[in-house]
């Protein structure tokens, strides 16, 4: 597997895997302690039965029961931690008969139900369900991991229409959410990324990482302009369906940090909403964000207000994308230099050392916030030193994993570097090591999100079908011929 040239080959050698250390027959039985795999396999059956005597109505009403992601615990990260690909066969053999089902009831032939019934149904089930969203994390000049991480997706038709991203993850995130799928391709690769030569001394190597070139706002400026259109959000989220959500928090106190996307601030500029993002406080200025009014001129927005780094308030914002989109299915890239040493996605959900160390961690954070608090006194007389404080409370009560969680295979990462300049082949390593990182959870973010995806599609079909035949009288007092309108649309 190390030695994959692609995802294709790195399955094939997964596979070979499984079947050498004995997974692959693990997956075949569905006994197992982690789930309900009873409940299952009895749901299974009777849907496979249903959809075989074309009881549509009873499929409806089996569906309508509830479809759920974690149906009998069939969702735990354990159960895809057992092989190097996918998991329980029953498992995956009941998503994709769920998503069949689906297909087949919103199929023009089914006719023993109403077009408004399946509308409604559909609605609901999308909403029981939810839907699934990438955050990528703040990341410094670590942000190409999060191009590979992005590449690895959309190549295999699994990248979320919902993204949220700060500082680096702002930047990606913001460029794959305003650019077509075309000119996301072009932006994949490598070697169209602004970076350094690599020195060509030994005294310069060295150099190179005892002081790194720093990075300055106006060269972050100068990459938004290369890759990132000036759109604002809602003109973005009109040219590609992507929803984008970037993390600010306020350069002034007694503000709050904003969640920045097409429905909370619309007119706001993708630009300088990322530049804000990325803007680590001592290292690059507060940013003003601009807007377009009422005019379609470009403005201040709020004022005079300036806005940093979102990743010290708000690095991966759940709950806002979970009120706002109904997200509950969470796949992160987590490429903060300064968190993915602590970051162990093998050992955090089993064992006792994943139990002692999530408890070492909540004491610690208890600790810390009690100590605050015992000076807030003294505190409020010093506004710089409380202003650190409260900084410091909001990066450590903070939450850097999800359910699915993509990290880079090395843990630690020269500090100095974390806001300079990469030559072209740490570039491309990063990118590589993004992809990399992404191969071994994209089966099981493929089966995860195979029900929220197949909704999705059918929800786009039937809301513009119902629009269709809403307008229809309208349409039918219209002179114009029918093959101008066919060629207007």
């Amino acid at each position: 597997m190390a030695d994959a040239a692609n995802y294709e080959e790195w399955t094939e050698a997964a596979l070979e895997h499984d079947q050498a250390s004995g997974a692959a027959r693990w997956k075949l039985m569905d006994q197992s302690s982690r789930f309900d795999f009873v409940s299952i396999r009895t749901r299974l059956d009777h849907l496979r039965h249903l959809r075989a005597q074309h009881d549509d109505r009873g499929l409806l009403f089996a569906l309508n029961e509830g479809i759920h992601g974690n149906m009998g615990g069939m969702g735990t990260g354990l159960l895809y931690a057992k092989a190097k690909f996918g998991t329980k066969r029953v498992i995956a053999d009941y998503v994709e008969e769920i998503a069949l089902a689906l297909e087949h009831l919103a199929s023009s032939k089914v006719d023993t139900v109403s077009f408004e019934e399946k509308l409604d149904f559909f609605h609901r089930a999308n909403h029981c369900f939810g839907r699934s969203a990438l955050m990528l994390s703040g990341s410094g000049s670590l942000v190409y991991f999060h191009v590979g991480v992005v590449k690895a997706l959309h190549e295999r038709g699994l990248l979320p229409d919902i993204i949220s991203g700060s500082s680096g993850g702002a930047l990606v995130g913001s460029v794959a959410c305003a650019s077509t799928d075309e000119e996301l391709n072009e932006w994949f690769d490598p070697s169209r990324h602004l970076g350094k030569a690599r020195p060509e001394t030994l005294l310069g190597a060295l150099l190179s990482h005892v002081r790194p070139q720093r990075m300055r706002t106006e060269d972050v400026w100068e990459i938004l302009e290369r890759f990132l259109p000036d759109y604002t959000f809602q003109e973005a989220f009109e040219r590609t369906g992507r929803h984008m959500n970037v993390s600010v928090a306020p350069a002034e106190s007694l503000q709050k940090h904003r969640l920045l996307n097409a429905d909370t601030s619309p007119n706001v500029f993708m630009r300088e909403a990322v530049l804000a993002s990325a803007a680590f406080p001592g290292f690059f200025d507060p940013v003003v964000l601009m807007a377009r009014d009422d005019k379609g001129e470009r403005q201040a927005y709020h004022g005079s207000r300036k806005w940093v780094d979102g990743s010290l308030r708000d690095d991966l914002p759940a709950k806002r994308l979970a009120r706002l989109y109904g997200v509950n299915h969470y796949i992160v890239s987590q490429a903060n230099p300064y968190i993915i040493p602590f970051i162990d996605e093998k050992k955090t959900e089993m064992g006792t050392y994943g139990l002692l160390k999530r408890g070492l961690i909540s004491s610690a954070r208890t600790w810390v916030n009690t100590g605050v608090a015992v000076m807030e006194g003294p505190l409020s007389k010093m506004p710089e030193i409380k202003r650190m404080s409260n900084t410091l409370l909001a990066v450590i009560n903070q939450t850097y994993v999800g359910d699915i969680n993509i990290t880079p295979s090395q843990k630690l990462h020269n500090p100095l570097k974390s806001l300079a300049w990469r030559t072209y082949d740490e570039i491309a390593e990063l990118v590589e090591q993004g992809e990399r990182a992404t191969w071994p959870q994209l089966e099981r973010i493929r089966i995860q999100t195979r029900i929220s995806r197949v909704l999705d599609s059918i929800l786009r079909r039937y809301e513009d079908l119902h629009i269709e035949l809403h307008n229809k009288p309208r349409q039918k007092r219209k002179s114009t011929p029918a093959s101008r309108r066919v060629k207007a649309t």
